[in-house]
C-alpha cells in the first residue's frame, strides 16, 4: 500500500534527535494540520468502525491524541497507558527493556474487564518494545485484543516482528534514509 502524500508530507524530520544518528519522526505537525488530522484520524476510524470495539487503549503522550479521537468516533472507551506514577488509583504495571534501560508502563487495575474488545492506538511503531508491554497489560486483564494502529511505522526497526500474534494497521509506512 503507497503512503497517503498529505499524512507524508506533513511528519517533519527532525534529525540526530535526541541523539546523533538518530532521525525523529515528529506528528505534531501532522496533528496541527486540520486536514491532515482529520485524515489519519478518519483512516483508523474507517479500519476499525463496526468491530464492536468496548476500549481503545492510547499509550503516553501522542497516543492519547489518536486514541481519543478514534475512541469517540467509534463510540468506546478511552483508557491511558501512562509511566509509572502518573494514574491515580490501583495500577498494575509491566517493565520492559528500552535501547539504554527499562521503563515501566501502568494501566487502571480495573480499566478492562475480562473479555472486552480492545484497540490498542500509538502515534509510531518503531522496536515495537512499548507496544508490546501495553499489550502484555491487556492480557494480564484478560481483554481481546482486536488491533493495534498507529499512524507511523519505521518499517526498517522490524517493531512488528515483536507483534505478530496481534493484526496491526499502520498510516504511513517509512523506511530509513
Amino acid at each position: 500500500m503507497k503512503n497517503d502524500s498529505l499524512l507524508e508530507k506533513s511528519i517533519r524530520h527532525i534529525p540526530d534527535f535526541p541523539k546523533p544518528g538518530i532521525i525523529f519522526y515528529d506528528v505534531t505537525t501532522l496533528i496541527q494540520n486540520k486536514s491532515a488530522f482529520k485524515k489519519s484520524v478518519d483512516l483508523l476510524v474507517k479500519k476499525y468502525k463496526g468491530k464492536k470495539i468496548d476500549k481503545v487503549v492510547g499509550v503516553e503522550a501522542r497516543g492519547f491524541i489518536f486514541g481519543a479521537a478514534v475512541a469517540h468516533k467509534i463510540g468506546a472507551g478511552f483508557i491511558p497507558v501512562r509511566k509509572k506514577g502518573k494514574l491515580p488509583y490501583k495500577t498494575i504495571s509491566t517493565t520492559y527493556e528500552l535501547e539504554y534501560g527499562t521503563d515501566t508502563l501502568e494501566i487502571h487495575q480495573d480499566a478492562i474487564t475480562r473479555g472486552e474488545k480492545v484497540l490498542i492506538i500509538d502515534d509510531l511503531l518503531a522496536t515495537g518494545g512499548t507496544i508490546k508491554a501495553v499489550a502484555d497489560l491487556v492480557k494480564q486483564l484478560q481483554g481481546k485484543i482486536m488491533g493495534i494502529g498507529f499512524v507511523i511505522e519505521l518499517v526498517d526497526l522490524h517493531g512488528r516482528d515483536k507483534l505478530k500474534e496481534y493484526p496491526l494497521h499502520s498510516l504511513v509506512k517509512l523506511h530509513g534514509e
